[in-house]
């Protein structure tokens, strides 16, 4: 619930590259925020910044941010490897903090944040943005009410022939949305990571991986990461024990299927055949609406930070992304050897 009648937050922005540049675009919008500084490195970013948000401050200096009493809260979009140390100092001088994925690049630098936000009673939350995205809500909807039955398995896809990165392999760019999203339908973590890829373009950087995800009661979450493919593919399959979903965020209006399909088991069959019968229903498409994704997540962060509440992608969701990813990580180094998920 979006809180009025308040004062608006005070947000500063770090890192106003690629991402973050929303960030900015969005937190000066929203009215329950007031944009006041942006922080980067790169002058002409912050050019750009001076531009188009006169009234805001600018600085190349991380400093400025956490010593300012007037911001209240921090958006981390740096990169992965400065979000433990800004983060940590954020919530140490007593600020809000939204920082983006991966939370951090160790879980146990993710479980000392989740530490500090508590010790400093403010409001940590991770960019897992797909949380918050009308197709995905209405997914773990389908699997709350049970209306798909027992959930089984899904699997997702990910993949696309673009930006190939020098800092970071396909793992830790792209497997925190997916992993986010499994860990959120099945509610639990995943006790064993197995991991298998390879590194094509760049010595020691992955371009593609499979990684599978071993959850409690034999139930699996497979998941396809690739710079490296000709197809762009951003789609998620959830199959139940009644009902099957699709999630294809490719398609511009229609993004979830609903299918009615399955096999049924008859308890008292009259031969072998009958046993197993398999179903085919009707497809439906539900209406999930076509808010932004992005203005829902901040709209979240502020809100939380006002009224208290545990943000839905909070410091312990965020750790455990990381704790995945971290075993799929030394999975891949073992050459595909199941890892356990030590929680």
């Amino acid at each position: 619930m979006t809180i009025t009648g308040l004062e608006p937050l005070s947000i500063a922005v770090v890192g106003a590259g690629e991402w973050g540049k929303n960030h900015v675009r969005m937190f000066a919008q929203l009215k329950g925020s007031r944009l006041v500084t942006v922080c980067d490195l790169e002058e002409s970013r912050l050019a750009s910044v001076r531009a188009a948000y006169p009234g805001v401050r600018v600085t190349t200096r991380y400093e400025d941010v956490v010593r300012d009493p007037a911001v209240e809260g921090v958006v981390i979009a740096s990169f992965a490897a400065q979000h433990y140390d800004q983060a940590r100092r954020a919530l140490e001088a007593g600020k809000h903090v939204l920082v983006e994925k991966p939370m951090t690049l160790a879980a146990e630098e993710a479980e000392e944040l989740v530490h500090v936000a508590t010790r400093a009673a403010r409001c940590l939350m991770v960019g897992h943005l797909l949380l918050y995205h009308p197709a995905v809500v209405k997914m773990n909807q389908l699997v709350a009410s049970e209306e798909i039955g027992e959930l089984f398995y899904l699997y997702s896809q990910r993949l696309n022939l673009g930006q190939v990165r020098k800092d970071e392999n396909a793992l830790w760019s792209f497997g925190p949305h997916d992993v986010a999203v499994a860990l959120y339908l099945f509610a639990c973590e995943p006790e064993m990571v197995t991991a298998k890829g390879e590194a094509f373009l760049q010595k020691g950087i992955v371009d593609v991986v499979f990684v599978t995800l071993h959850f409690p009661q034999r139930k699996l979450a497979h998941i396809h990461l690739s710079w490296l493919d000709p197809h762009k593919i951003r789609r998620t399959t959830l199959v139940g024990s009644r009902k099957m979903v699709v999630f294809d965020d490719m398609e511009p209006n229609d993004k979830i299927r609903i299918y009615d399909k399955g096999v049924d088991i008859r308890r008292q069959p009259m031969s072998y055949e009958d046993y197993l019968h398999v179903r085919f229903g009707d497809i439906l498409i539900p209406h999930i609406g076509s808010a932004e994704p992005l203005r829902l997540e901040c709209q979240h962060f502020l809100d939380c930070s006002r009224n208290g509440a545990t943000p839905r992608s909070d410091g312990v969701h965020g750790l455990q992304v990381v704790r995945v990813l971290a075993a799929a990580q030394k999975s891949l180094e073992m050459d595909g050897a199941p890892v356990p998920v030590k929680g």
